[in-house]
């Protein structure tokens, strides 16, 4: 559906509360299943720990309902205020990710000096054979309807809810930072029917991952006890 002025229309979903009792989540797509809430925090920590940043999928599609799911763990991630200050855009459609792909890596390597990243990462950028996006089925952008740099904050708690959701799924994600200057350019936003006032937080490419990498380890918490 498209609004008055030629942009698409928001598709709203109903609150978790209430999809949950009107059986609005399905099976595969459901998070808050009545499984989660009996087994309690030991499926959230599996999640935890399980979660990688998955850069090889297979052929297999996303399907709208596992997407939708995902989008309803992330709109219960805290926020300041409770002014919940995201939207999401999806994008499921294979050939056109693998544009985009080309023409953000293209745009980066162009205007690499324009960024603030560390230039180690040209080298791998200009690899032959990187793919900004992996081949993933699925295209996820948090969207971040203000500004303020809090709004920003709180798009990067749900971005986590989704990924976590994502690994507890069986599905694999990866957040695609080097993507965000192209996506966020005024040109860019208008050719995706983005409002021009939105800012793109957290590219997010989902899809059926051929295998779970090995975690890099973490380095032991650094704790001050303060009292």
């Amino acid at each position: 559906m498209l609004e008055p002025d030629g942009r698409h229309a928001p598709v709203r979903f109903p609150h978790p509360a209430q999809a949950q009792t009107s059986g609005a989540f399905n099976a595969r797509g459901g998070i808050a299943r009545r499984r989660c809430v009996e087994e309690g925090t030991l499926e959230v920590m599996e999640a935890i720990r399980g979660r990688r940043a998955v850069r090889d999928y297979t052929g297999a599609r996303m399907e709208r309902p596992a997407i939708e799911g995902l989008i309803q763990a992330a709109i219960l991630a805290p926020s300041a205020r409770n002014l919940q200050p995201w939207a999401f855009a999806v994008l499921l459609d294979r050939a056109r990710i693998e544009g985009y792909a080309r023409r953000a890596k293209g745009w980066l390597l162009a205007n690499f000096s324009q960024t603030s990243y560390d230039d180690s990462l040209r080298k791998m950028v200009e690899d032959p054979n990187f793919v900004m996006f992996y081949h993933a089925p699925a295209l996820v952008l948090v969207l971040a309807k203000s500004s303020d740099t809090q709004a920003a904050e709180d798009c990067c708690l749900a971005a986590e809810n989704l990924m976590l959701a994502a690994r507890a799924e069986g599905y694999g994600t990866c957040w695609i930072g080097l993507a965000r200057p192209w996506l966020n350019l005024p040109a860019t936003k208008a050719e995706l029917e983005l409002p021009e006032s939105f800012h793109v937080v957290a590219p997010i490419v989902v899809g059926h991952p051929k295998a779970w990498p090995e975690s890099h380890g973490r380095d032991a918490a650094e704790i001050y006890w303060l009292g």
